[in-house]
């Protein structure tokens, strides 16, 4: 069995700063807002908020879960601003607080880029360019040090996993930078119809992968988890609460839509059910969780 009918939400892992943060990021991007927010205690973190939003109708989640993870530059977000006012607007309002990566200028591969650390930590690649899709804003994975070959690997391993995907299109290295023949530089992949960016860097960082960014694959019952979780755990490593990380070290949530509707309610005895049982889980059990919802 393939899945057919799965969405990919991106996560941010904050200490104590998501709302500020998410409250600023949605006063940055057009047709943009928070869609729903909800305290979870009785985690480890102990109690976390959990916030959903849109940026450009895209959707995204954020929780305050402590300082156990620290979001860096190994994913970043690209955003096609398609206009030299909205990539002007962008830059100066990312920069405040924040750090300059690249500068805003013309470079080899656009007119006008920059690539920015905003205050909260999280990284933005900008660019004049536009994008042929309704999606402005795409997810950016940097494959650094031991990972810095592995880049057309990775983008043949998820096309393969995800049903409805694609490769967009892959930029080798020239030959001038020295690396292995047949390395890949940049590649664009769409996966369950969600684009994604990846580029591969042959100097060393003091960075890489961890659980402050992840992405959320959405299932529709307990047999398309099952299918997740072993595809992106196989090399990889299982975690608690429905999380893995995949062989090349990137984290999923594998989640279900069912979990939206039990975590948004207001019902706060229902909730802590809930979240009881599913701390005691690695891969998520549907009915367990669901026989907790409605003991």
């Amino acid at each position: 069995m393939v899945p057919s009918d799965n969405k990919i939400v991106p996560h941010l892992w904050f200490n104590k700063e998501a709302r500020e943060a998410v409250e600023f990021y949605t006063s940055l991007f057009p047709q943009s807002r928070i869609t729903s927010a909800t305290v979870m205690g009785g985690t480890p973190s102990g109690d976390v908020d959990i916030l959903t939003f849109e940026l450009n109708r895209q959707e995204f989640m954020a929780i305050n879960a402590g300082p156990l993870f620290r979001i860096n530059p190994s994913v970043s977000f690209f955003v096609y601003c398609g206009s030299g006012n909205k990539i002007n607007r962008l830059y100066e309002l990312l920069t405040a607080g924040g750090t300059v990566l690249m500068p805003l200028e013309k470079y080899d591969w656009s007119p006008r880029y920059a690539w920015v650390q905003d205050k909260f930590g999280l990284s933005w690649q900008l660019d004049i360019e536009d994008i042929n899709s309704s999606q402005k804003i795409v997810p950016s994975i940097l494959f650094a040090n031991e990972r810095s070959t592995r880049l057309k690997e990775a983008v043949k391993y998820y096309t393969s996993v995800f049903p409805d995907s694609r490769i967009i299109l892959e930029a080798p290295y020239d030959k001038s930078a020295g690396m292995p023949e047949g390395s890949v530089l940049f590649s664009q992949f769409s996966l369950s119809g969600f684009i994604f960016n990846s580029m591969s860097s042959s100097i060393h960082h003091d960075f890489d992968f961890n659980e402050a960014i992840s992405f959320m694959v959405y299932c529709n019952n307990q047999e398309e988890i099952d299918y997740y979780w072993n595809k992106l755990t196989d090399g990889g490593e299982e975690q608690p609460c429905g999380w893995v990380k995949d062989k090349f070290g990137l984290s999923w949530q594998i989640v279900s839509y069912d979990m939206d509707e039990m975590m948004k309610t207001t019902d706060m005895d229902q909730l802590a059910r809930v979240t009881t049982e599913m701390l005691k889980m690695m891969k998520l059990d549907l009915k367990a969780l669901r026989d907790a919802y409605n003991a």
